[in-house]
C-alpha cells in the first residue's frame, strides 16, 4: 500500500487518537462487504481503509510511521533495517511494542461492535488482520404446488454452475424465505461464510386452491347427484376418498373433508373444504326436458326469492 494512512481515513496528520477512530468506524460501516455483497471496489476500499488505521490507529505504530521508521503498509523501511533488530520483532516480521497495542483490541472492538465479528485475532495469532464475516446471498426459487404442501428436497441452482441442496419444508408459502447458514460469501481473514436466503415462488395448482392450512377444491356434481344425493370420489393431497353428497345439493356449497389439508410441523392440520358445482350434460335428452318443464308448472318456487329479500 503506497497511500498516506491519514489520507485514506480523511483526517489530518495532526488529528487525535479519537477522531481517527471516529473516522475509521464512518468508512467501515459505509465499505464493510456485508453491506457491499459483490462490490469489489468497496471491497477493496475497505481493505485500504482497514490498513491504514492499522498503521495509525495504534499509538506506537503511529508514532514509528511519522518518525518514517515503517511504511504505510506497517512494514520496516530499507533503511531502518536495524532498528528490527533491536526490538521484540517475531519470525513473521510483526512489530510487538512494549506499550502493549500489539493486541489491536481496539480494532477488534470496532469489529465486534459494528459487524458482530472480531476483527484481530489474539493469543498470538494474524494480530495485524482481522476476522469478517462474508455477505449474504439472496436466490428465487420457483417450486410445484404439491412439493410446497407436502415438502421435497430441490437444488438451488448457482451462477457458478454448481447448486446448493434445499429441503422444502411442509407447508411453505408463496414468498417465504428459507435461510441456509454458511452458503453465502466466504468470510474474510478467515471469518464465517455469510448466509444464503431463498425466497420461495409457489405455482398455482389447477384444482387445489390453498386457504391458509385449508385446501379447497370446486367438485363438478350432476343434477341427479345433486337432488338424490349420492357418494363420489373426490381428489385431496393425500389421494382420492370416498364423500357422501347430501340429497337436495345446491351449486356453492361447501362441504368438510376433516384434516385433509395442510399439515406443518409446528402447527394444526388443516381441513379440506368440497365446493360442489352442479353441471348441467352438454347433450339435454328430451325426457329430461320434459320433467324440467313439469317442474316449472307445478312447483312454484323461486331459487331467488332471497336474493331480493336481502337486498
Amino acid at each position: 500500500m503506497n497511500d498516506d494512512p491519514y489520507k485514506v481515513l480523511g483526517v489530518a496528520k495532526t488529528a487525535a487518537q479519537a477522531d481517527i477512530k471516529k473516522a475509521y468506524r464512518k468508512l467501515a460501516k459505509a465499505l464493510h462487504p456485508d453491506l457491499n455483497p459483490g462490490d469489489k471496489t468497496k471491497e477493496a476500499e475497505f481493505q485500504a481503509v482497514t490498513a491504514a488505521y492499522d498503521v495509525v490507529g495504534d499509538v506506537e505504530k503511529r508514532k514509528r510511521f511519522d518518525a518514517g521508521e515503517i511504511d504505510a503498509s506497517g512494514q520496516e523501511r530499507s533503511e531502518r533495517q536495524y532498528y528490527r533488530q533491536h526490538t521484540g520483532a517475531d519470525p513473521n516480521g510483526r512489530y510487538e511494542s512494549a506499550a502493549g497495542y500489539g493486541d489491536f483490541e481496539d480494532v477488534s472492538d470496532i469489529f465486534s461492535d459494528l459487524f458482530g465479528a472480531r476483527a484481530g485475532h489474539r493469543g498470538g495469532q494474524n494480530r495485524q488482520g482481522f476476522a469478517a464475516r462474508g455477505g449474504d446471498v439472496r436466490y428465487h426459487l420457483d417450486v410445484d404446488f404439491m412439493d410446497a404442501v407436502l415438502g421435497a428436497k430441490r437444488a438451488v441452482p448457482l451462477p457458478d454452475g454448481s447448486a446448493i441442496d434445499l429441503t422444502i419444508p411442509v407447508g411453505v408459502r408463496d414468498g417465504q424465505t428459507l435461510r441456509l447458514r454458511a452458503k453465502g460469501h466466504p468470510g474474510l481473514g478467515g471469518g464465517p461464510a455469510g448466509d444464503a436466503y431463498v425466497v420461495i415462488g409457489v405455482r398455482p395448482h389447477g384444482v387445489f386452491v390453498r386457504d391458509g392450512n385449508d385446501i379447497e377444491v370446486e367438485v363438478p356434481i350432476g343434477i341427479d347427484e345433486a337432488i338424490l344425493g349420492a357418494k363420489i370420489e373426490v381428489p385431496t393431497l393425500y389421494g382420492r376418498v370416498a364423500m357422501s353428497i347430501p340429497k337436495g345439493a345446491s351449486s356453492g356449497q361447501r362441504l368438510r373433508l376433516k384434516g385433509r389439508g395442510i399439515k406443518p410441523a409446528k402447527a394444526a392440520q388443516g381441513d379440506q373444504y368440497v365446493r360442489l358445482k352442479i353441471v348441467v350434460p352438454a347433450r339435454l335428452d328430451p325426457k329430461m326436458e320434459d320433467i324440467a318443464q313439469q317442474w316449472r308448472d307445478q312447483v312454484a318456487d323461486d331459487p331467488r326469492a332471497t336474493l331480493w329479500r336481502d337486498l
